[in-house]
Order: structure tokens, then sequence, then C-alpha cells
């Protein structure tokens, strides 16, 4: 009885082995990573640096009336264009009010003499911009502390940059922002200001960036959050690779050339720019030449319906 159980497990461990070392054997076949053919070509990189931020007036004015009263006249509205010394409304002192309210009682020609021997006080705008708020109607009362008019001389974009990225921005650098509201419609803009105190948020620091829009485009508003892309570098008509298909080595920068019908054979690459998608080639290749990279695509292994091969063979 014990003579048989031994030698059922013998056979199980046996089964095993010759199991996993089949397996291993496959494994061992199908580890290569299947390489694909891409082509040497020309075109333009740009590295850019993204950070995120907010739509904010680069100046907002709370405009208060001098004096407690009602307003009689509004002109402006809300998103208009004004200059400055420009009459937003017409108000009544509180005295003024309640003299026009007697007169009233009385008939218009009272009303018209009060008017003529009392004039309302304008409310002019102190700068050029646009109301980008507007709290109060014709009729309304208000006290000197109250803001009846919200004014910004331009919007701006107040981004957040990680201080690691913050050596590579630069004044008047260019920048491309794009409104979560509105994808697909970049506006242009350009670095008018770097903050020079950091802010630290769940230890991450970060530094603001104040990007100012070449144009303010009508569906931007105050509030609204932004992806702001800072150019870093730009090459025009530079040789592009797949960011993959180069290797880093410790003596220096190699690619896999396709050789006939043999083994690929490295090559070494001089390279320059990359955006993490491409990379540009400043030696070692020409335009049109072929180089390998690893299909990174869904099930592209070996035994997917490629051939297995090894990501670099012997150096040329």
């Amino acid at each position: 009885m014990k003579r048989g159980v031994r030698l059922l497990v013998v056979v199980a461990l046996l089964g095993l082995f010759a199991a996993g070392a089949a397996f291993y054997w496959r494994g061992g076949e199908e580890a290569g990573p299947v390489l694909r053919e891409v082509t040497v070509e020309r075109g333009d990189l740009t590295v850019t640096i993204l950070a995120t931020g907010v739509v904010q007036p680069r100046n907002r004015l709370e405009i208060k009336p001098p004096i407690a009263g009602r307003v009689e006249q509004v002109l402006a509205r809300e998103g208009e264009l004004v200059r400055k010394g420009q009459i937003l409304a017409w108000m009544s002192s509180t005295e003024r009010a309640a003299l026009l309210d007697a007169a009233r009682a009385k008939g218009p020609e009272e009303v018209r003499r009060w008017e003529q021997l009392y004039r309302a006080t304008p409310i002019l705008a102190p700068i050029p911009g646009t109301v980008i708020s507007r709290n109060v109607e014709p009729g309304q009362t208000f006290t000197s502390q109250d803001a009846i008019f919200v004014m910004s001389d331009r919007l701006t974009v107040k981004a957040q940059v990680d201080e690691t990225d913050i050596a590579q921005i630069r004044l008047k650098q260019s920048a491309i922002v794009e409104l979560d509201a509105y994808p697909g419609k970049p506006v242009p803009g350009a670095v008018e200001q770097i903050a020079y105190d950091a802010q630290t948020v769940s230890n991450v620091t970060t530094y603001e960036v104040d990007v100012l829009p070449e144009r303010i485009p009508p569906f931007m508003r105050s509030g609204m959050t932004a992806n702001v892309r800072f150019e870093v570098a730009r090459a025009e008509n530079a040789l592009l690779l797949p960011t993959n298909a180069v290797r880093r080595r410790d003596e220096g920068v190699t690619v896999l050339v396709p050789d006939g019908k043999r083994p690929p054979v490295e090559r070494e690459v001089e390279t320059g720019l990359s955006d993490g998608k491409h990379v540009e080639v400043l030696a070692g290749l020409t335009e049109g030449d072929t180089v390998l990279a690893p299909d990174l695509r869904a099930g592209a292994r070996a035994g997917g319906g490629g051939s297995p091969l090894t990501p670099f063979g012997r150096r040329r």
C-alpha cells in the first residue's frame, strides 16, 4: 500500500517537472518582442510643458459709489468693453432720491424742476476694460460699501507650474491655452509674469505663471479651468523616429537596422529633442532609412502572428 502511494507521488512529481520544463522552453522561445519596421521621416517636433490653470482678471477692480443712494439708470452691461471715463450708470444720493420722490407727488413739472436743480451723479469707469459683473438695476438702493460693478482690464490664465519645470519657463515664452469648456479651440498666448514665491499643496511645490492671451475670445470667462502648454523647444524639418525605436546605453544611443536575411545589427546614432513620442535624429541615419522598433500593439507578441526577434543583435 505504501509502495503504491510512493509510486503515485513520484509519477505526479515527474509530470509536474515535465510540464514546467515544456512551459519554460516555450516561454523562452516566445519571450522576444515582435519588431516592426519604421521609416525615418522628416517633420516638426515641439517639446512642451503641460500645466493646469484658471482664467482670472489681470487686474480686478470693484467699483463702489462715493455715497449711498439709488441707481436711476444703468448704461453698461456685463461683457461690455468700456473706455476710461465712460459713464456706467447714473445715481441719486439719498437726499436727491427723497426730493424726487416728493416732487413726483406734485406732478411731472415739479420733478423736472428738481432734476434741473439737483443733477444726478455719474458713475465712471476708472480704467479701460471689460465689465465682468453688474450688481445693480435701476431703482435699486445701495450703500457706499456695495460694489455695483466689477471690471477687469484683461483676462489672463494663472497656471501652476511644477518646480522641476520652472527653470524652462521664461518671459515672453509662447504658450497655448485650451479651456476645458471649449476643447479643440486653442488660444495662443505668452508668458507675462513668473511668480517669485512658491506655493506648496500636498507636498507639491509649484510656481504661478501668468499667461496673457494674444486675443480674448468671446467664450472665455473668468473662473474657467484651462490647460496650458508651454513651448520649450522646437525643431523644424527634422529627422524623426518613434521614441521606442532607439535604445540608450552607457556608451551611447543605438538603433536596430535590418540586414537582409541575416540578424539585424545595431547602429550608433546621435539624437536631439524628444517630445515623448518622437525623437530627433541628428546623425547616423538619413531620410528614408528603415529601423526596427518593438510593436506595442495589443496582442503583438511572438507566436501571435510574428516571428520572435531579440531587440538587438550584433553591432556593426
